[in-house]
């Protein structure tokens, strides 16, 4: 297609699809991804599985990790010439540790619209059903497949105030755990495998004994794995009184002030102005 002065650039969407069940998809979904002119998958074999239950002929071409640059520049010149693409990745929202940023990033950066087309994610799926009461969580992705890169980053974690939050395969999920379980301590744990699908799993329980399931039968599926914070410094920290409490914030997690004055004033049931003013005066001495 030539582009001339009447030319209108096209849209880019980052379409959501079902993560197993396939009535999960929106209505919206189904008609973008029959009206656009291109359907950009992660792998088209699996996709096309996709479409052919929903009857949707659009064309189709790969947008995998290794090509995802190189890809990325020829989407951009197609949406620019006034095509417009959906994105999809096997499963779930695209760019949520699939690939999927390179492409919006440029495509923002050409001044292409990117509408957002929301749906199944296997993080806030697995959130949903997993009791946590913790108002906030650390969203990690796939932990480093090498031994020595994971065991730094769970060190790195080991005072985090927040529910951990992996993606891991099954080949790795016991690696995982044996490392969480060394570093971390057995804390509470919860997975979530097999998300809406025939056998999803849910599980809640202490590290150790998600370690000792992974070892007593072939683990199928990805994971989500949730991991809930040190309980001990937890109980540690409720017996304290608020300037103690300002303190030890401030010393052990990475918190902002503003956060740590929200988080104590709707724990204490205090007001967040005068929360706030004390943790400014304790962190200003730092």
């Amino acid at each position: 297609m030539g582009k001339d002065k009447e030319t209108v650039s096209g849209t880019l969407y980052i379409a959501a699809t079902p993560i197993g069940n396939l009535e999960d998809i929106t209505l919206r979904c189904l008609r973008i991804l029959k009206e656009v002119d291109l359907i950009a998958a992660e792998d088209t074999r699996h996709t096309r599985k996709l479409l052919t239950h929903f009857n949707i002929s659009t064309p189709l071409i790969s947008y995998y990790r290794e090509k995802e640059v190189q890809r990325s520049t020829q989407l951009v010149e197609r949406l620019v010439e006034g095509e417009s693409i959906a994105l999809v990745s096997d499963a779930g929202t695209p760019g949520i540790s699939d690939p999927g940023a390179v492409l919006v990033a440029r495509a923002r950066g050409a001044g292409i619209n990117v509408v957002p087309l929301p749906g199944a994610s296997a993080l806030t799926t697995a959130l949903s059903v997993s009791g946590l009461t913790h108002p906030h969580f650390l969203f990690l992705g796939f932990a480093p497949s090498k031994k020595s890169q994971r065991r730094s980053l769970l060190t790195s974690l080991k005072n985090s105030p927040w529910p951990l939050v992996f993606y891991e395969s099954p080949r790795r999920i016991q690696n995982l755990l044996s490392d969480i379980l060394k570093i971390l301590g057995d804390r509470q744990g919860f997975w979530a495998r097999e998300l809406t699908k025939a056998f999803e799993d849910l599980k809640s329980y202490k590290v150790s004994t998600l370690l000792e399931l992974t070892t007593s039968k072939k683990s199928r599926g990805e994971f989500v794995l949730i991991i809930e914070p040190d309980k001990d410094k937890e109980v540690c920290a409720e017996g304290k009184n608020l300037q103690e409490l300002l303190l030890w914030y401030r010393d052990n997690t990475d918190m902002t002030l503003k956060d740590v004055s929200r988080k104590l004033a709707d724990d204490l049931g205090l007001s967040r102005s005068s929360v706030y003013q004390q943790a400014l005066d304790i962190y200003q001495r730092k």
